[in-house]
């Protein structure tokens, strides 16, 4: 039986982005290096039912505009499913609102982060845990990546292993078990997508007190972050 990597849809991007044919999945496809037809996206926001568990090799769960503390129900038949992959030791990715959801599904909290939004592109450091880390194990001890969150994971859940932070945000990465990961930032974004999400936010922004002309000069390309969709694809694979 052939398994696919199924990718937990739970919202998209922004409208400018999605009229040119763009989200979340596709970004994620083809940053993976692996073909689309190893891929099968489900839109658990949207009702659509999540694919039997059984034909799957690996789950990633995307960002959203959404917020979890709003608690819509699919946000717990998410989390039930995500619960239930981890038990039979299927490879989890959540990113942004997937790395909150899986954190909340194993009973850590999440909420607003206190010192606001986090956009643009940002410095991750890894901790010392990261190292013999099977998804951030080849991974720079400092690097680049895309960021775009008001919410965040306030509280790890227990027994959660800490593998990456920032000055800005302490739970950028963090991991579960052997193959279950978090991750605050977005892998999948190239600078362009990340500079459209800050002109996109520009009002909001702006209204906050951060410095959106300011942030488009930080924007630059952040292939460490990147590879680690390559490296989850190849832990998938069992490759490593």
């Amino acid at each position: 039986m052939f398994k696919k990597i199924l990718i937990i849809k739970t919202g998209s991007t922004v409208p400018s982005l999605l009229e040119k044919g763009e989200d979340f999945e596709d970004w994620i496809i083809e940053t993976s290096g692996l073909t689309a037809e190893k891929f099968v996206v489900c839109s658990l926001h949207l009702g659509q039912d999540l694919a039997d568990i059984h034909r799957v090799s690996g789950i990633i769960v995307t960002g959203s505009p959404a917020y979890l503390t709003d608690l819509e129900k699919w946000n717990y038949i998410g989390a039930e499913y995500l619960r239930e992959a981890f038990d039979l030791s299927i490879p989890i990715l959540g990113i942004c609102y997937g790395h909150q959801l899986l954190a909340w599904a194993f009973g850590g909290e999440v909420g607003f982060h206190p010192q606001g939004r986090e956009i643009g592109t940002v410095d991750i450091e890894l901790s010392s845990n990261a190292l013999d880390d099977l998804l951030f194990g080849d991974t720079p001890s400092n690097f680049s990546a895309q960021a775009s969150h008001q919410q965040t994971v306030l509280k790890l859940p227990d027994g959660a292993v800490l593998l990456a932070k920032n000055n800005f945000e302490p739970h950028h990465g963090f991991r579960l078990g052997s193959c279950a990961w978090g991750i605050q930032f977005h892998p999948e974004f190239s600078d362009e997508v990340v500079a459209e999400y800050i002109r996109a936010r520009k009002q909001a922004i702006e209204e906050e007190g951060l410095d959106s002309a300011e942030l488009l000069k930080q924007v630059h390309a952040t292939p460490d972050s990147a590879a680690l969709l390559q490296q989850f694809a190849r832990i998938v694979d069992g490759e490593v």
